[in-house]
């Protein structure tokens, strides 16, 4: 075994150990505190208060934080090998855009509250894949795949919904401006369990077909052109790619609203780490995601317990540090190889 891949073994047996010792923290940490030795014995027991806690409250948090962190780093590692550019992330085709449009609208409209809870996820993953299907269609056109096309129509289209969103805002109520508000700044507090349970499947399913396509991923890394003199279908590969990124955002987006940074900063972190590799690059994106989004949680929920910060807040200004100190080292790896 050459020693890039027992870097990449070993690298990967550290994210993972990070990832079970964040789900720990995050599990004994909050208003009411569980040490690491009761969790089996609660678990166990199956009663009681801090069963409750453990189970009803912490727990989902810590699958749907894995999932949802997992998806949205994943996509934005996708993204930025198929447009070949640093700067592209999850949101940058107006996924978050649309899906924040479409709760927007139910919000104003009062769906949620006569129709039942469940047309927030459900709007904000319509407007999402609406926004898929507008970018895909128009990038796609001629048997083509235009890729900056593609991220010039996205980039339109997010401008476009925040002009819709201001205009909803300005004529919203009190009551409806704080929850659309409170869902664009991002929450990991989703009680319905099947929702969260969509988030991690789709994530895995997402990492698995990805995978496959990793080789492909690395030719396309030298242009489209050099992809198909290597033998990859250029067109088909990117067209697969773009449809599993486009999906895991918007299921992820529709359940935890807008979560920023995950997928720009985390991807260039592991690339900066363990190299630009897809093979790797994919599985560390999606661990990196994960345990970032799990950290940030328990952040949210104890820097100023017993309330709690929206994640976005977390996400936003720890991501933009982090991505500061990932730009100022890729710097100097470039003087250094001068």
């Amino acid at each position: 075994m050459s020693a890039k891949y027992v870097k990449w073994v070993l690298f990967t047996l550290l994210l993972l150990l990070l990832v079970v010792g964040a789900s720990i923290l995050s599990l004994t940490m909050g208003e009411a505190s569980i040490s690491v030795g009761d969790i089996i014995p609660l678990l166990k027991k199956k009663e009681g208060m801090d069963y409750f806690i453990l189970t009803g409250m912490r727990l989902p948090r810590v699958i749907l934080a894995l999932g949802a962190g997992g998806a949205l780093s994943l996509s934005g590692a996708i993204l930025q090998g198929v447009f070949r550019n640093p700067l592209v992330e999850p949101y940058t085709l107006g996924i978050s855009g649309g899906a924040a449009l479409g709760v927007a609208l139910v919000i104003v409209l009062g769906l949620h509250l006569t129709v039942g809870s469940f047309m927030l996820p459900l709007a904000g993953f319509g407007g999402a894949i609406l926004t898929v299907v507008i970018v895909g269609l128009l990038g796609f056109l001629h048997g083509g795949a235009d890729v900056n096309k593609m991220l010039l129509i996205g980039v339109m289209i997010s401008f476009v919904a925040s002009s819709v969103m201001m205009l909803l805002m300005s004529v919203a109520t009190a009551d409806d401006l704080h929850g659309i508000m409170f869902w664009m700044m991002g929450s990991l507090d989703e009680p319905d369990t099947f929702l969260i349970k969509i988030v991690l499947y789709a994530s895995v399913v997402g990492l698995f077909v990805s995978y496959l396509l990793a080789r492909p991923l690395n030719a396309l890394l030298l242009g489209e052109a050099k992809a198909r003199y290597l033998g990859i279908n250029s067109k088909t590969t990117i067209r697969i790619l773009f449809l599993v990124a486009s999906l895991l955002t918007g299921i992820c987006v529709s359940v935890t609203g807008v979560i920023g940074f995950v997928g720009l900063v985390i991807p260039h972190f592991i690339r900066l780490l363990a190299g630009s590799d897809y093979r790797f690059l994919l599985i560390g994106s999606f661990l990196g995601g994960g345990l970032f989004l799990i950290i940030s949680d328990v952040l949210a929920r104890t820097i100023i317990s017993p309330n709690e910060l929206p994640i976005g807040v977390i996400t936003g200004m720890a991501g933009g540090i982090l991505f500061i100190v990932v730009l100022n080292q890729f710097k100097k790896r470039g003087r250094h190889a001068r």
